[in-house]
């Protein structure tokens, strides 16, 4: 009995990420266009089936990065996690652009161990050393990801844009708090640096639980990275994209990145 149990709980704790990975990671601003020299907004992050719904699950906040317009870092403010949702406000200080982002990384892997197929997880830094002498058939995923949104006091500013190099990212050529409906905005996906070339990009947009269509949109980058979003009414967006490099041709394990952003259109 006590077997069989485990073995229910090994299952759960494995499914769950693949349960979560149905529904979709978002953070939605309460604006991303502010005036004057002080301003203030809220987030709210969840998970859930239709984009801004919270009704599924809280986004966890550990990976929590805000960047000001000089580069340096500033912490959230009145930081709450609820049944459906987190929320934090950011207070603006400086003008130009403020990048808000939540990263997340890690590491699964599996292996067999006297006879018994195993599972670990844990940071890509710890693998392999954390796994147990004698072990065979390893096969491993790493698993890095990427949640944005912006927002900007005064003239947007472009300094927060800098790559870091590592996973999905994005160099945008249209500002994304300079979206406007009727003008369409160009993107660029880098891959750890380097343009992301044929990765399709999901595109959606909010209130989706008041209309009979989502109305998702998908769109694929250039050779260059590039892709092109034509906005034709307002509201908050969306967007999404990842890639799968699966093991081999000098890689170890396979690997899966994903980037996701939220944008605000105006009217």
């Amino acid at each position: 009995m006590k077997k069989t149990v485990f073995a229910l709980a090994a299952l759960a704790v494995v499914a769950a990420p693949l349960a979560a990975q149905a529904h979709r990671a978002w953070m939605a601003p309460s604006s991303t266009v502010l005036s004057g020299s002080d301003g203030w907004i809220s987030v709210d992050a969840g998970m859930s089936n239709g984009v801004f719904i919270p009704d599924h699950a809280a986004m966890r906040l550990d990976g929590l990065i805000i960047t000001a317009p000089d580069g340096s870092v500033v912490s959230a403010e009145n930081e709450h996690r609820a049944r459906y949702r987190s929320t934090f406000d950011v207070h603006l200080t400086q003008p130009g652009t403020y990048k808000i982002a939540n990263v997340s990384s890690g590491f699964f892997a599996s292996y067999t161990l006297d006879g018994e197929r195993q599972r670990w997880r844990g940071a890509a830094s710890d693998f392999p050393a954390a796994l147990p002498e004698g072990a065979t058939e390893i096969e491993g995923t790493e698993n890095a990801n990427r949640i944005e949104t912006f927002a900007t006091l005064g003239a947007p500013t472009r300094t927060v844009f800098e790559p870091t190099g590592d996973g999905l990212e994005l160099a945008p050529v249209t500002h994304p708090n300079d979206l406007i409906v009727g003008e369409p905005g160009e993107f660029r996906l880098l891959n750890d640096g380097v343009p992301a070339a044929g990765v399709e990009v999901t595109v959606a947009r909010g209130g989706s639980r008041y209309r009979d269509n989502p109305g998702d949109m998908t769109v694929t980058t250039d050779a260059d990275g590039l892709f092109r979003i034509e906005w034709t009414e307002a509201g908050l967006y969306w967007i999404n994209a990842s890639v799968r490099t699966p093991a081999g041709e000098g890689r170890a394990h396979a690997r899966n990145v994903q980037y996701t952003a939220t944008f605000e259109v105006l009217p």
